[in-house]
């Protein structure tokens, strides 16, 4: 369905590197996307090349700015339809991913491009204030990412309670710069400001990778119910 070759040579300019099996894959996620989205809503991307430029390329971008260790585990906050965690997984099929999002619908077409790819990771229907506080997810992830469009102080206290000290936020945002917005909040719940990578797509949309270094632990009192996050945010 898609162009591979393109998404290989667009990938290699990026500085990754993808493997024939990992293209064959992206060819499948693809297709799957494409069927799945006739009768379940997950994107309004369908037309192949846009699907490798806005959803793969996209989600894979932050590859050559961080470094992620062997088995590494994280985890893709908010997931939706699995970005960027599907294409992370494809392009690391080593990576220990757990999909969280609280519309069940969407978790089950990740499931099916994983059963059909032959790819592991775990589904989780719920929200990340609940899942953020149980021990059993609470600092026990090496590298968390968001690809979404809520004010950065808003995902950093969703986010950073997954996130292990020494770990890192990457987030995943538009053209606009919102580290100012979210400084606050980030030093509130552990974490500073790393970096910021700004980039283009090939199709000339602006990104900007917002990278956030857990340098302490997050206080029990967060994350805070979602009512309190969105009435009085950090």
């Amino acid at each position: 369905m898609i162009n591979t070759e393109f998404l290989k040579k667009e990938a290699e300019k990026m500085g990754i590197q993808l493997s024939a099996s990992a293209l064959s894959r992206f060819d499948l996620l693809a297709q799957r996307l494409v069927s799945y989205n006739r009768k379940v809503n997950l994107t309004a991307i369908t037309e192949p090349d846009d699907i490798v430029i806005k959803h793969f390329l996209d989600s894979i971008s932050p590859l050559p700015h961080i470094s992620l260790k062997e088995r590494a585990k994280i985890i893709d906050v908010g997931c939706g339809a699995g970005f960027p965690g599907l294409p992370l997984l494809i392009a690391r099929e080593d990576l220990d991913v757990t999909f969280l999002d609280s519309i069940e619908k969407k978790l089950k077409f990740i499931e099916d491009v994983m059963q059909n790819t032959g790819l592991f990771g775990t589904t989780v229907h719920g929200r990340a204030e609940d899942f953020g506080i149980r021990p059993a997810f609470r600092e026990q992830y090496d590298t968390a990412f968001t690809r979404a469009v809520a004010p950065l102080n808003v995902l950093a206290e969703y986010c950073l309670p997954f996130v292990k000290p020494g770990g890192l936020y990457v987030s995943m945002k538009g053209a606009s710069d919102e580290s100012e917005l979210g400084r606050n909040a980030i030093t509130k719940l552990g974490g500073e400001v790393e970096n910021i990578v700004s980039f283009k797509l090939m199709n000339g949309d602006s990104r900007n990778l917002i990278m956030i270094r857990k340098v302490s632990h997050t206080s029990p009192e967060y994350p805070r119910k979602t009512k309190k996050i969105a009435v009085s945010p950090l």
